[in-house]
């Protein structure tokens, strides 16, 4: 149960309309991401074939032999969908809205290049330069990001909290060897390191694996900000009387830590939280835009972007797409972080006598 300080707080996040608002839009946003394959997809959500029901997007692969094509690689359901209503039949298929992979080459002739929206085709928003549909890159490429930068936020407040905390709570040579050690640390040049890294990572790697070994790099050279934080305002909190009389009363470390340091903290944490990610949106697609963030043919912001640039002239749709889709993501999680600061600010709450 939260304490009804915590419950006034949230209760003035709740008034602040376009904080509020942003969070629920962007809770959507996100919602349609994690569940992406069940609106942009190129296998069939539903399969009614000789009287009995597959389900291939989350099922096992299916070669085209299941449904009685001559090939035994995996079935191209828009083609199945064609001869279902041909033959008139009791066999029929769902597909999505959009019924393409982030990664499937789809073009009319035998050239693959950037085409403008078609809605006959469901290329709602065109394709790339290579003929992939841009929606469905977007919405893979937007939830990679958003778990992405989710990820990257826990694990830098897990690091920087703890460190920190221990730094201003213990202090002495604790304190003193790991602020040398952080020094030293902030100092390594981040894009090298990343370059390097990637550099003599082998090809044979996948796609999961890159992604994660690229978050360890960025948790990696992005906790020191965070330890400074916590070291400071555990040194301010440390030497309050509650904290005293905590101690007298036989407290251990730990529960002084848990119990009364960090729930002094909490408000301004959260407030951190959206601007963490924010960073680390930005940081992942200017990486991806360099070429040096997730691996190709990966979906991503950054990557859409690149090629928006670079076919600015001929294929406008591209960078208009990726660029409006970043800045809504963006302003969204900006106004999230501005009313949990205007919420959660100790100001609101003061009185003074």
């Amino acid at each position: 149960m939260l304490n009804p300080r915590t419950q006034q707080k949230l209760r003035r996040f709740r008034q602040i309309k376009l904080g509020f608002g942003s969070l629920i839009i962007l809770s959507f946003i996100l919602l349609l991401c994690l569940f992406g394959e069940l609106l942009v997809n190129n296998r069939a959500l539903i399969v009614s074939y000789n009287g009995e029901l597959h389900f291939p997007t989350y099922d096992t692969y299916h070669p085209g032999t299941d449904f009685g094509f001559s090939y035994d690689y995996e079935t191209n359901y828009r083609d199945l969908k064609l001869r279902f209503a041909s033959e008139n039949g009791d066999n029929w298929l769902l597909m999505p809205i959009v019924p393409y992979s982030p990664f499937e080459n789809h073009s009319s002739g035998d050239v693959f290049k950037a085409s403008p929206p078609s809605l006959d085709k469901r290329h709602f928003l065109g394709t790339d330069s290579t003929s992939r549909d841009i929606l469905a890159r977007l919405l893979y490429g937007t939830r990679i990001a958003l778990v992405f930068s989710i990820l990257f936020m826990i694990s830098v407040y897990v690091i920087g909290i703890s460190i920190g905390c221990a730094m201003g709570y213990f202090g002495g040579a604790f304190d003193l060897l790991f602020q040398r050690f952080i020094e030293i640390w902030s100092n390594v040049p981040f894009l090298y390191m990343v370059i390097i890294v990637f550099s003599i990572i082998p090809g044979t790697f996948s796609v999961v694996g890159r992604i994660m070994i690229l978050l360890i790099v960025m948790v990696l050279f992005s906790w020191t900000s965070m330890t400074y934080f916590m070291r400071t305002e555990t040194y301010r909190q440390k030497a309050r009387d509650y904290i005293a009389a905590a101690r007298v009363l036989g407290a251990s470390h730990s529960r002084i830590i848990f119990r009364h340091i960090l729930p002094n903290l909490l408000a301004t944490l959260i407030t951190f939280m959206p601007f963490t990610i924010v960073g680390a949106i930005t940081a992942i697609t200017a990486l991806d835009f360099l070429g040096f963030g997730l691996p190709p043919p990966t979906p991503s912001l950054g990557e859409l972007l690149k090629q928006g640039t670079d076919n600015l002239r001929v294929a406008p749709w591209i960078i208009i797409s990726a660029f409006s889709t970043l800045v809504l993501l963006l302003t969204l999680v900006t106004f999230i972080g501005e009313a949990l600061r205007e919420a959660f600010d100790p100001k609101q709450y003061t009185v003074y006598r």
